[in-house]
This record gives C-alpha cells, sequence and structure tokens, in this order.
C-alpha cells in the first residue's frame, strides 16, 4: 500500500513522489526559501531608496507652501524646478557613480572648466560656436577619463584623486582665463555665429499656459528617466550595483569592473559639458571662479536621495528628488521673506535629516 503526496500548490497528486507507507510520520510542507518570498507591498515601498527623501520633499513643500504666499503661484514653481534642474542634472550622475561606490569632487569645477573651454575657444580661434561645444565636450570626457585612469592606475581612493582633480581644474580655469583674457571672466560670446542656436538648444524658456519654463527642466527630466531605466532595467544597470557593492565580487564573476567604472566618471562628464554649456548660454560669459563648493551639493542631493556612502545602493529618482528638495529650500527662504544667510544651516540639517530617515525607513522594510 502506498501514500500519494500532493502538490502544495494545486492539491492534485503529484505522480512524481510516492512512498511506501511504512509507518513513519507524514512529511510536513517544504520549508519556505526566504530567497523567493513575496514581500508585502508597504516593506516593498519603504525599501525603495527615494522613499525617505520623497517624504521630506512632502514635508518642506507643504511647509512653504503654508508660509510663504509666493510659492503658491505656478511661475514660483517654475522657478523652483528651475532652481532644482541646475543642481539636478548633475546630481543624476554624481548618484550614478555614488551607486557604483566612487565619488567626483571635481564636478563643481569641472561645469566652469566645459563652459570656459567652449568660450575662450570659440572666441580667441574665430570658430563657430558649435566648434568651441564639441571640443568642450572632448575635454570633459577627457577629464572624467583622466579621473578614472588614474583612479585604476593607482589604486587610490576616488575621494583624493579627484580632489587633486579639483585643486587641478580651479587653477587651470583662473589662471588660463587670466592669461588670455587679462581678466577673471570669459568675453561676451552672443554676437558670434552659431550663438542663438546653440542657446535654444541649453538655456531656451518653453511657454506653457503664459508660464515660463527653462528648457533645463526639460533636459532633467529625461535624464532622470533614461538613467532610471538604464539603472532599473538594462544589465549596464546590474554592473553599476554590482561594481559597488563588492568590485572583487563583481569582476569575479565576469562584471566589467573597469569598464563601468571609466563609463560611469565619463558620465559625470558628459553631464558637467551640459551644465556648462547652459551656464554659458544663460549668461553669455563665465566667471572662472564659479563651480567651487558645488561639488557637496551634488552629492548632498544624492544622499538626500537614499545613496549609500559605501555604494551599492540608491536611485537617480531619489537625487532628482534631493535636488527637488534643493530647489525648494532656496527659492522658499526668498519666498518667505527669511535671511537667506541661514540657508547653509538649513542645508546641513536637511542632509543630517535625511539620513537618519532614510536609515530608519530602510530598517524598518528589512524587518517587515
Amino acid at each position: 500500500m502506498t501514500q500519494t503526496a500532493h502538490s502544495p500548490a494545486s492539491g492534485r497528486p503529484d505522480p512524481s513522489s510516492s512512498s511506501p507507507s511504512t509507518g513513519a510520520a507524514p512529511a510536513g510542507p517544504p520549508a519556505r526559501d526566504d530567497r523567493v518570498r513575496r514581500r508585502a507591498p508597504l516593506a516593498a515601498l519603504l525599501g525603495r531608496p527615494e522613499i525617505g527623501s520623497l517624504i521630506g520633499a512632502v514635508a518642506i513643500f507643504a511647509f512653504f507652501f503654508a508660509v510663504a504666499d509666493p510659492f503658491r503661484s505656478v511661475s514660483s514653481m517654475a522657478t523652483v524646478l528651475y532652481a532644482s534642474s541646475t543642481i539636478g542634472i548633475m546630481a543624476v550622475a554624481v548618484a550614478l557613480l555614488m551607486i557604483g561606490g566612487e565619488f567626483d569632487l571635481s564636478a563643481g569645477v569641472a561645469v566652469t572648466a566645459s563652459a570656459i573651454t567652449a568660450s575662450i575657444t570659440s572666441w580667441q580661434l574665430g570658430l563657430n560656436v558649435w566648434a568651441g561645444i564639441l571640443i568642450a565636450l572632448a575635454v570633459s570626457l577627457a577629464i572624467g577619463y583622466f579621473n578614472a585612469w588614474l583612479l585604476l592606475k593607482t589604486g587610490l581612493p576616488s575621494f583624493l584623486i579627484t580632489l587633486g582633480t579639483f585643486f587641478m581644474l580651479q587653477g587651470i580655469n583662473l589662471g588660463v582665463t587670466r592669461v588670455i583674457t587679462g581678466t577673471v571672466a570669459t568675453p561676451s560670446i552672443s554676437d558670434m555665429d552659431g550663438f542663438a542656436a546653440a542657446r535654444a538648444v541649453f538655456s531656451s524658456t518653453i511657454t506653457i499656459g503664459g508660464v515660463g519654463f527653462r528648457i533645463t527642466i526639460l533636459w532633467w527630466f529625461l535624464l532622470v528617466a533614461i538613467s532610471t531605466y538604464v539603472l532599473l532595467r538594462t544589465r549596464v544597470g546590474n554592473w553599476i550595483f554590482a561594481v559597488g557593492g563588492d568590485a572583487d565580487a563583481a569582476r569575479a564573476v565576469g562584471v566589467p569592473v573597469r569598464a563601468t567604472k571609466i563609463g560611469l566618471f565619463m558620465f559625470v562628464g558628459l553631464c558637467a559639458w551640459f551644465a556648462g554649456m547652459h551656464q554659458l548660454f544663460a549668461f553669455n560669459t563665465i566667471q572662472s571662479g564659479q563651480g567651487i563648493g558645488n561639488e557637496f551639493l551634488f552629492i548632498i542631493a544624492a544622499v538626500v536621495g537614499g545613496c549609500l556612502l559605501t555604494g551599492g545602493y540608491g536611485s537617480t529618482v531619489g537625487a532628482a528628488i534631493g535636488a527637488f528638495i534643493f530647489g525648494m529650500t532656496t527659492q522658499g527662504i526668498v519666498f518667505a521673506g527669511w535671511n537667506p544667510d541661514w540657508f547653509r544651516l538649513f542645508l546641513g540639517a536637511m542632509l543630517l535629516l535625511a539620513t537618519v530617515v532614510n536609515l530608519v525607513v530602510r530598517k524598518q522594510a528589512e524587518k517587515r
């Protein structure tokens, strides 16, 4: 006589599993494998890197909406989005780099270096503005490649590598501009060939419902969408997470660690080029001392958005939300009529609070 086992999924007899009745107790239900267990929707939501920054963004929006009357208008929100996009474009690239386990402290001055390159080469060589733009693109990508190459060649922390690049670019920006122009600013290129077309691409205004929105907002949204798709739906995204989590383990399973890190640093260079072109064509000229300190704003936006300083975790959507928090804060203080001298204090407090909130939310998600 035999005892027939039943499939736990359907309750029907399983012909592949029958055993003689030997008097032994019937086997209990199979052990549950935690690797394939389904998470509750709330736990899955809390486990997202950007959920902490989203909570903070809603709170800050509600606060300024209540205390600052100008904050409630559509035109004011367009200003907030513009301020957010100027930080957010670079924050997306820096977030990807941080997820990959690296830092770039030269990102702020790299933006200025790109703008200076395009302006001076176009002016001094009498080129069409678009030629200067392409030369600046090559220089920006080269800076990113140099950072990655030196990192991989020496094995030094990216913090030290890019800190050195930061000082080098700061000196080059000031020294080259002063030698060529005799001042600390580049000459205006507003009357040069190609300027109008370039300005339409990098710094134009789109009117919707009578309200002007800067085109950088559109480019920012597009960049966030593309980077999020790459990070979550492609093999390259898996490589970025793997390299940031454990580069040696990733290399052992065939992940191209070297190419991934080079690509991430060059993507920072690409975004620095775009941000530099926006600044150039928004103001027609560039001050050589611009950009110093902005690298911390990019990193803060990424950290507020849920990126870990240790790498392997984060999202570009979270970095975008972090940049939006920055935009709301800078403009909200102005709209509320407060002294802007307190902004840095608020920024530091926001960084600490967001880090704690992200930690608490992640721990709660792990318990579920």
